[in-house]
């Protein structure tokens, strides 16, 4: 820890200390009406009500954090942060997890998108469409499977809402970032076509530039390109219609949806053809789409003992395509030579979900059902020849119970869930990697043929709410929750240009096993609110991408020149004419240690001033530190964080928050990884609505005010690019009709 992170971390603290006294909250947490959990399949809690904690995103605090990405938005939050591969990638980290480990939802189902095959994959998710956000921190198997290890992500919209508008109603929002000249833009309607049935459409679009950076790329660049990340621009498009009709059985929705993106990798260099500067002259673009039919239906007393069931389904059909843009060097500069489709990945994925809440037991209340889940993976390079991930179908068929029993002093809760999944590998016998000389000079050679592997992951749990008196309770949850090893962790073997990685998986990998313990306490009423949680992760067979030291301290990289059939693919990273890396395909391993994680969670508002000008303080911060048991830190560890922010009004017309967060120094590094400097994080949002524009709200925001140089140490690509800079985006929402 420096002396600037000293100096910060004390007077943090005491702010901290001064807010536990009184409300722990930050600003998940608003003085507002009960915001029911839409991923509970119980339907009817809290977030308050919850044993495993959940902060819900709604209304106008959603708005304030709204972005792009879903890492964006939720970047901040205790216990999340976001991973970017540059800013069309945006994916969430929570407890220091993240990729398969890290589940997203959108409407209580699965995104179906390859995110979880590479760091560089986008969620193909529209937060510009999300009402509301419900992000569960630590495991969260018992209800949505092994890939919740460390948390589930539902972004809920207004799709599937059995509530039928009296009218027509419509919304919108745009907005225009002066970074980056980042445009977007939505769209969304509903149509009552009777009291009982309703049609929905919505539009989103976005398109900008590159943006604007502070300083170089590159770590310890002096040269070439500054102030932009190059090959940043993203463009992206989603679309869906909607029809629900509702009775007094319950109701049904059939829906269709489309998402399309396009954009780039940040890589140190300059694609303008008149002006190479002497940097790669070649760079990688990903564009992906999909096609997604959803069903969400819910009936009333369909059976004698039951008095709701939920049938959902979904199939997603996503195409993804990673090309790389090539130049020549020429007298002028240099021009595009040609573009090459380096990897294709097709994702066909089918999942059905079948939930059952019974009539009372005795005293005890609760929900059962069951989930299947049938994907179609396939991932290759131009013409087959070579692939990062063997191509395979994996199906996953679950069953899963939820209990509670109310008691004296508050809840008591039980659960269980046993899934079995099977992945079967393609036989695959030409490829353009057959081996690999490790630098130990022993070769890995190129499997051809690899059998299915079945896992049968069993998870339980136990929790108890404990009320304090009517302002206080306090959480305990015990969770022994277990994960079958993901596609890409079992069969990768090959360059994946555009993370950057060459990724060699594990066939014989073993099921991972979590043993975590939570505890909570919380002020869950009045002006004055707090929750503080801390958590120890025991986990056995954990599975993460480890990298090599090269001798000096950086990771080893293997070099694509020499990958062809038979020669093996070498060892070392060859400079270019500025003397910076071209190549960046970090040879990382699918390794399995035992280890454990443990940290701490705290949120917290107090109100300082009433009258006409209200001022609330809201306090934040969090801690996770993941280590091997046997000794030695996990790479890629989200670092300490500290943040306050205030809220105000100035008559009915304007509202104000202003927030800063300061991201400390991350030292405790993995074997092959540098550390990552601490940086400060300031940020206002301000909202006028007046009379005249009625429902109509116009918005200026602000980002990294400070134009730090900022770089996430959770990020594979923290060395390439750096934070955004500077930014500020200003725009309108507004809403027309409706009841």
């Amino acid at each position: 820890m420096t002396i600037r992170d000293r100096d910060l971390l004390a007077p943090s603290l005491v702010l901290a200390l001064i807010s536990l006294g009184g409300s722990l909250s930050a600003d998940t947490i608003e003085i507002q009406d009960r915001l029911v959990v839409r991923a509970d399949p119980r339907a009817e809690r809290s977030a308050d009500e919850q044993v495993t904690p959940v902060t819900v995103l709604a209304d106008e605090v959603l708005e304030r954090r709204r972005a792009a990405t879903l890492g964006e938005v939720l970047d901040g939050l205790p216990g999340v942060a976001n991973s970017d591969f540059g800013p069309g990638v945006g994916r969430p980290t929570v407890r220091g997890l993240q990729g398969s480990r890290v589940q997203v939802l959108e409407d209580g189902m699965g995104t179906s998108d390859v995110s979880r095959e590479g760091a560089d994959h986008a969620v193909a998710v529209d937060t510009l469409r999300a009402e509301q956000i419900e992000v569960f921190r630590g495991p969260a198997t018992l209800l949505f499977g092994s890939g919740a290890a460390g948390g589930v992500v539902n972004v809920v919209s207004r799709r599937f809402s059995p509530e039928v508008p009296e009218q027509f109603r419509g919304d919108g929002r745009f907005s225009y970032g002066f970074n980056g000249n980042d445009r977007q833009g939505r769209l969304g309607a509903e149509m009552p076509l009777s009291e009982n049935a309703v049609l929905r459409a919505d539009y989103s679009l976005r398109r900008s530039n590159d943006f604007d950076i502070n300083g170089f790329q590159q770590v310890d660049q002096t040269a070439g390109n500054k102030n932009r990340l190059r090959n940043s621009s993203i463009e992206s498009e989603t679309a869906s219609l909607t029809g629900l009709f509702r009775g007094d059985w319950g109701h049904i929705g059939l829906g269709v949806s489309y998402w399309e993106t396009d954009y780039g990798i940040p890589e140190n260099f300059d694609a303008r053809p008149r002006d190479l500067g002497g940097q790669a002259d070649e760079f990688e673009r990903i564009f992906a789409d999909y096609l997604r039919f959803d069903l969400r239906s819910e009936f009333l007393q369909p059976l004698p003992g039951i008095s709701m069931a939920r049938l959902k389904m979904s199939y997603t059909d996503f195409e993804q395509d990673e090309k790389e843009f090539e130049f020549e060097r020429t007298p002028a500069g240099g021009e595009l030579d040609e573009v090459v489709l380096e990897a294709e990945f097709r994702n066909r994925e089918f999942d059905t979900r079948l939930e059952f809440v019974h009539d009372p037991i005795g005293n005890w209340n609760g929900v059962f059902g069951l989930q299947f889940t049938d994907r179609d993976f396939f991932a290759a390079l131009e013409d087959d020849e070579a692939f990062y991930v063997r191509p395979n179908v994996t199906r996953t068929l679950a069953a899963f119970v939820l209990e509670e029993l109310p008691t004296n002093f508050g809840r008591l809760e039980f659960g269980a869930r046993i899934d079995r999944v099977r992945a079967n590998p393609d036989d695959v016998f030409t490829t353009d990697v057959e081996s690999i000389t490790l630098p130990d000079g022993t070769i890995r050679a190129f499997e051809e043929n690899l059998p299915a592997r079945t896992f049968t992951p069993i998870s339980l749990s136990a929790g108890a709410l404990i009320k304090l008196d009517d302002d206080h309770q306090a959480r305990v949850a015990l969770t022994r929750s277990q994960r079958a090893p993901s596609p890409e962790q079992l069969f990768a073997f090959g360059r994946h240009g555009a993370a950057g990685t060459f990724e060699i998986g594990d066939p014989n990998l073993k099921t991972e096993t979590y043993n975590n313990l939570e505890v909570g306490f919380d002020r869950v009423s009045g002006a004055f609110r707090w929750e503080v949680t801390a958590f120890y992760n025991r986990v056995n067979d954990f599975t993460f991408l480890a990298s090599e030291d090269d001798g000096t301290g950086s990771a080893v990289n293997v070099n694509d020149i020499g990958n062809r059939p038979g020669e093996g693919a070498t060892i070392g990273c060859q400079p270019d004419d500025g003397g910076l890396c071209r190549l960046r395909n970090q040879l990382v391993f699918n390794e399995q240690v035992n280890a454990e994680f443990y940290g701490l969670e705290f949120t917290a508002r107090s109100s300082l001033a009433t009258g006409p000008i209200p001022l609330d303080l809201r306090l934040s911060g969090d801690y996770v530190h993941g280590k091997r048991r046997a000794g030695g830190n996990l790479p890629r560890m989200t670092p300490m964080r500290l943040g306050v922010g205030i809220d105000s009004s100035f008559g009915s017309d304007w509202d104000i928050s202003i927030d800063y967060q300061r991201v400390f120094r991350q030292s405790n590094t993995a074997e092959a990884e540098s550390a990552t400097g601490g940086y400060n994080l300031l940020g206002f949002d301000l909202f006028w609505q007046p009379e005249l524009l009625g429902s109509a709200q116009l918005f200026l925001q602000g980002r990294n005010l400070l134009n730090e140089n900022g770089r996430r140490h959770q990020s594979f690509f923290k060395d390439e690019a750096p934070i955004i800079g500077r930014s500020l985006t200003t725009g309108l929402r507004f809403q027309v009709g409706g009841d």
